[in-house]
């Protein structure tokens, strides 16, 4: 029997979905059984990934769009597996991470009218009037299906959003009885929903830009996330390199540019200072970043030129955003730079090039100093001395994150990643999604113990023994949340809680983090208290990952925290 539920995984399948990260409930009899008929005839489905928990099935579909641009599948149970996606939708969301979202709805009829109706007390409890609305406003798509005539056609559809810029999540609904019905197979070509190709800039605007920075002093480029595309980065790095612009990260979520290349000027995070290439830029370009810097504390000078290229420049789910930019093109990065490449073939930039190549090797030279034993920036250079060129690490340090990104060393474009959001929990679900798309490279997860915590790591280790995604999981241990602590001494570096030892946010008699994935998957797991252990205790989780074939997970305490550079 051929129903809806069939056309719907076939049309997944012809889409270009190869994993469906499941956590499968009582909406989704129709779907099992067309899996089974699938195996037993031969017929070619997407692969089934059992996922114990939602957020971490979302995160590892994250993974896999991060690691490949391909969006994967994740079903859920009605609006209650919906709910229990949590933040890793607004992780998707916010880190323009394309995927598709499939959760069945409670059945529409209660006495026998339809095949597919109530048989259980919990269709009665699940049915909500707006189960869409749970998600509605993180989604670049959303729509039920309400019949199996056009199920393909939705289907198309649904990934043409998630993939055109700005990508993002779509999410799609069904009735039991919708996917119970019988339907005759039909043969729909998917090329009549391509993906919609990103626009260039204007080219007067370019023009503009191009004489701006053939004629500034202090020209300085600020991006975020423009490494999604790795041909965006070569382009910058030829920019940069001609026309010695200096560079800084804000934020990053990729990799932007060569940490090691002399016109890369560092990154900025949240640090309460401001950053020095950007208070004496006389020209300032942002390119694909949401927070190219923080006013409050840190911003250009009144009167600086600012240029920005976005494929969002208005940031159209930001409800406060604006720039002092009067200079704004709706481009994508790659044509863009390509073009300015083109305008700007370059000059006699000698003076800027020895500024900025001066600045860049001092900043190497404090980046060294702070790599202290028993702090995040040593222990991030110890990590960096056992990983493979192409490893492939994933930061979600929080309050260590600008330490691993500016100590793990020199990576390839595609090479370090951030959930791009602000939900924690990504990197656990996030390293098995990678590992499936990258399955000959080395994944490497750093993560505070709270986002450890957070990542749901009994589920996350079950799945990477049994689906055979094993993953190096550092976790730097300070003792709990340490940034809420941080933000309340920004504004209160005085008060009561300033003097308190405890505040909430402590990690008193903490669990055992290691041995959670042991218990759960098997993990390798040791604790290291000391700075001289930690070389073997690396040598000894690479091998269990690297030979073995099984993940490995270090709990690393930080004894002297190193302050990042500025």
């Amino acid at each position: 029997m051929y129903t809806t539920a069939t056309a719907f995984l076939e049309a997944l399948r012809d889409a270009g979905v190869s994993y469906i990260f499941a956590n499968l409930g009582s909406d989704h009899p129709a779907i099992i059984e067309s899996l089974a008929e699938a195996r037993e005839i031969g017929r070619p489905m997407p692969r089934l990934i059992t996922c114990p928990n939602e957020m971490v099935a979302l995160s590892a579909a994250h993974g896999y769009a991060q690691a490949t641009g391909e969006p994967q599948a994740v079903f859920v149970h009605v609006e209650c597996g919906t709910q229990a996606l949590a933040g890793a939708v607004h992780n998707a969301a916010k880190g323009r991470v394309p995927v598709l979202i499939f959760a069945g709805a409670s059945p529409f009829t209660q006495e026998g009218e339809l095949r597919g109706s109530r048989t259980e007390f919990i269709h009665w409890l699940q049915d909500v009037f707006d189960q869409r609305g749970i998600v509605r406003q993180y989604m670049r798509y959303n729509n039920e299906i309400r019949t199996g005539e056009n199920v393909t056609q939705i289907v198309f559809r649904a990934m043409q959003f998630a993939k055109s810029d700005p990508a993002g999540p779509v999410y799609l609904t069904a009735a039991r009885e919708v996917l119970e019905q019988e339907v005759k197979p039909r043969k729909i070509d998917p090329a009549f929903w391509p993906v919609i190709p990103p626009s260039p800039a204007p080219a007067e605007w370019i023009a503009d830009l191009a004489r701006a920075l053939d004629t500034a002093r202090r020209p300085l480029v600020v991006t975020s996330y423009l490494g999604r595309n790795p041909e965006a980065v070569a382009e910058l790095t030829r920019l940069c390199e001609r026309c010695a612009i200096g560079m800084i990260e804000s934020v990053p979520n990729n990799i932007n540019f060569q940490s090691d290349h002399p016109m890369y000027q560092g990154m900025q995070g949240n640090e309460p200072a401001q950053n020095a290439a950007l208070a004496e830029a006389d020209l300032v370009l942002v390119i694909d970043s949401d927070v190219p810097w923080i006013p409050n504390v840190n911003k250009p000078r009144e009167g600086v030129p600012i240029f920005h290229i976005d494929l969002d420049p208005m940031k159209e789910q930001m409800p406060l955003w604006y720039l002092p930019a009067t200079h704004i093109a709706r481009a994508d990065a790659n044509r863009a730079l390509k073009q300015l490449n083109i305008a700007l073939p370059g000059g006699d930039y000698s003076e800027r090039r020895e500024h900025y190549t001066a600045q860049h090797a001092e900043r190497l030279r404090k980046l060294a100093a702070r790599e202290v034993p028993g702090s995040a920036e040593w222990i991030t250079s110890r990590i960096r001395q056992h990983l493979d060129h192409d490893a492939i690490v994933l930061n979600e340090g929080i309050t260590n994150y600008k330490a691993i990104g500016e100590h793990i060393g020199p990576r390839e474009p595609g090479g370090l990643f951030t959930s791009g959001g602000g939900s924690l929990g990504w990197n656990g679900g996030a390293a098995i999604g990678f590992k499936l798309a990258k399955p000959e490279k080395t994944i490497a997860a750093l993560t505070g113990d709270g986002s450890y915590m957070f990542s749901v790591p009994s589920s996350v280790h079950w799945m990477a023994r049994r689906y055979r995604t094993p993953f190096l999981q550092v976790v730097y241990n300070n003792g709990g949340w340490r940034s809420p602590r941080l933000s309340m001494l920004s504004l209160h570096p005085n008060g009561y809680a300033s003097r308190s030892a405890e505040i909430g946010t402590e990690f008193v008699e903490p669990p055992d983090y290691a041995g959670i994935a042991a218990a759960a998957g098997g993990a390798f797991a040791r604790k290291v208290e000391r700075a001289e252990d930690l070389d073997a205790a690396l040598d000894a989780a690479f091998r269990a990952v690297r030979e073995e074939k099984r993940a490995a997970v270090l709990d690393v305490v930080i004894r002297e925290c190193g302050q990042s550079a500025t």
